[in-house]
């Protein structure tokens, strides 16, 4: 049975996104991934730029609030900001809460370049979590 996992940021518009795609795309049919924010806004251009560049699309991806998860069968919460982590709800059925807190890349300033390698920093340290804190525990 595959371990549920919902992301959880402010606005479900960068780093809660990238994680659902690093986990859909590595954790294969171990895991099912979610993200949601405290408020509705829209995914990131430089995000989907940033995942495009390691051959996960999440151009679909929209952007949802953390109600809709409220009710649903949650195995593992994490918050991937520190303002969602004090906002955060409780899952009553979710076995684990964990906090993962990463830099707003989209406060990054600069050119598109100097962006979207904040970017890219930060779904690689998404990616690093998510391997070892999810992926190996679960295929031990």
């Amino acid at each position: 049975m595959a371990i549920k996992v919902l992301f959880l940021c402010t606005h479900n518009s960068a780093r809660s996104q990238l994680a659902e795609g690093l986990l859909r795309s590595l954790g294969g049919s171990d895991f099912e991934a979610f993200s949601a924010g405290t408020e509705q806004t829209h995914v990131r251009p430089l995000a989907i730029k940033s995942m495009a560049e390691i051959g996960i699309d999440i151009s679909a991806h929209e952007s949802k609030v953390l109600d809709v998860f409220l009710d649903k069968d949650i195995d593992v919460v994490i918050t991937v900001c520190d303002s969602a982590n004090d906002t955060c709800p409780v899952f009553p059925r979710a076995a684990r809460r964990l906090h993962w807190s990463f830099p707003d890349p989209s406060k990054a300033q600069g050119s598109e370049e100097e962006q979207l390698a904040v970017y890219r920093t930060v779904r690689d340290a998404i990616r690093a979590r998510i391997e070892n804190e999810l992926i190996a525990p679960a295929r031990q």
